[in-house]
């Protein structure tokens, strides 16, 4: 089969902030004026994208990759602000908000206050009388049954648990036979309202970003990761989709092999999809998961593409990564599904870890973009490919993703040959090493040209977003509004004017 041409991508730069590091008064980002401040200061540094992390509720130590859904969103990245100006909540119920910290996520005071000043909202939303709000409500619940009910259903459900996983429920929810589910859709109906109210409000709050996006010209990005969580409700929906037994208990479970980021490989948990069950429905979900983040973002960072060519088949009793097997995946026929159905494959692919010719093969058969990470660039001498006069120009340059160490942080802990490497290569004396490396890729052939906001703001590793294998203090940095200046729009404008990469 002949390769597709690229998709030829324009010269664009852009940052990776995930919403819920913007700055707020709510101990958490959100979708309120501070994410509309963001936008407007992006557009003033000439920046075109905006990349984000999944947008779906976290699950478990509230990584967005383990979210409860792939097609709802996160209700805590909805405005309290915004929900006091449509009257559903009052001031006074912001009186008895914790004193959060300004530089960290404390998720379990946020989500205390947070869900309950929601649940407060819902109620009065359930007994008003804003008709237009009610009617874009029977709207939205219309236009979304397809995973709406079986999603506030799974809530609701959680929530009468305790927050188990659906696995420790009573036999016949966790089988979901009719009679049950019939049962706890009548006994949980408040409960179940309530999440419908979240989804509707954050995706109100939602399409106000897109429009104020797109009124300013800048692409929202988002991603996709390959797997979803075992305690989620598409395992629970469909577990003769996934890897698991008939008490719904993974068999086998995603990961990696031994790699750059850790030296016994990265065990994630999440069930293994059942391809040739897939394949035999058309890879139905599939679609419907991916038409769900496009009606959210332009593009679709694809987590760990690799898993399209191969994945590592680790036994669920396995504590560790380090043993499994490689087994193939699908992917021509995934991405042939997927472009027919979607008019077109608005993707970025995450090809990084172990590349093999194959995944490049697959990659390049669709004219898809890659990602270059410079912090791998240096060390192994002047061959590796990704140091920037290696890019081509159909792929996206990043100095460092949310699973690395901040640039500046990377270059702290260098050892001395790979710091001199960067020193020559850059030629600079590493004491502004973040820009010197945002300069860098900014300058290369690459279309398309991200760096986290830690390194736009030189952060250390305090600010760092994600230390892979890991489960505590991830998720939790925080942005601060001083950190949106003027001196800094300013500076990043004559960067995206200087190497043609202005909106």
């Amino acid at each position: 089969m002949r390769p597709e041409e690229p998709q030829g991508l324009k010269r664009a730069g852009g940052v990776l902030l995930h919403p819920v590091s913007l700055p707020s008064s709510h101990g958490i980002g959100d979708l309120g004026a501070a994410a509309h401040r963001w936008l407007a200061w992006l557009a003033d540094a000439g920046c075109s994208m905006w990349q984000m992390l999944p947008l779906g509720p976290p699950g478990y130590s509230e990584s967005p990759y383990q979210s409860y859904s792939s097609f709802a969103g996160n209700p805590l990245l909805i405005s309290l602000d915004a929900l006091v100006e449509d009257d559903l909540l009052t001031a006074d119920d912001m009186h008895a908000m914790p004193e959060f910290p300004v530089d960290r996520i404390d998720y379990v005071d946020v989500m205390s206050f947070k869900y309950g000043a929601l649940a407060l909202a819902a109620e009065r939303f359930f007994h008003g009388e804003n008709t237009s709000l009610l009617e874009a409500f029977e709207e939205f619940e219309d236009e979304n049954q397809e995973w709406l009910n079986d999603f506030t259903l799974f809530m609701a459900l959680k929530e009468a648990h305790d927050g188990l996983p659906w696995t420790a429920w009573e036999s016949d929810l966790t089988t979901r036979q009719p009679e049950a589910i019939v049962r706890a859709t009548r006994a949980l109906e408040s409960e179940i309202d309530k999440y419908r109210f979240h989804q509707f409000i954050f995706h109100q709050q939602w399409q106000q970003i897109r429009r104020h996006a797109s009124d300013v010209g800048v692409e929202l990005i988002g991603d996709l990761p390959i797997y979803v969580a075992h305690d989620s409700v598409e395992v629970w929906l469909h577990p003769e989709l996934f890897q698991v037994d008939e008490c719904g208990m993974p068999t086998h479970v995603a990961g990696v092999p031994p790699d750059y980021f850790s030296p016994t490989g990265q065990r994630w948990g999440n069930p293994l999809y059942r391809w040739e069950r897939m394949k035999e429905e058309k890879f139905d979900w599939w679609v419907r998961r991916f038409k769900a983040v496009l009606k959210r973002v332009g593009l679709v960072r694809f987590d760990h593409f690799l898993g399209l060519n191969r994945y590592w088949q680790i036994p669920a009793e396995n504590q560790t990564a380090e043993q499994g097997i490689w087994q193939p995946a699908p992917g021509v026929d995934l991405l042939n599904t997927l472009r027919e159905a979607l008019g077109g494959l608005p993707i970025i692919v995450e090809d990084l870890g172990l590349v093999t010719p194959e995944v490049i093969e697959l990659r390049d058969q669709f004219g898809l973009p890659g990602m270059k990470v410079l912090q791998f660039a240096f060390g192994s001498g002047p061959e590796n490919e990704s140091l920037p006069h290696y890019y081509p120009v159909n792929c996206v340059a990043y100095t460092g993703t949310h699973d690395n160490e901040t640039s500046r942080g990377w270059y702290e802990n260098a050892s001395e040959s790979i710091g001199d490497h960067f020193r020559r290569y850059t030629g600079s004396d590493g004491s502004h090493a973040a820009w010197d490396m945002i300069r860098c890729i900014w300058e290369s052939r690459a279309d398309r040209a991200l760096a986290p906001m830690q390194d736009l703001l030189n952060l250390s590793n305090e600010a760092r977003m994600n230390v892979p294998g890991t489960s505590e203090g991830n998720w939790s940095w925080r942005m601060q509004e001083i950190h949106l200046s003027r001196q800094l729009a300013d500076k990043m404008h004559a960067l995206n004017e200087r190497t043609n990469r202005l909106r």
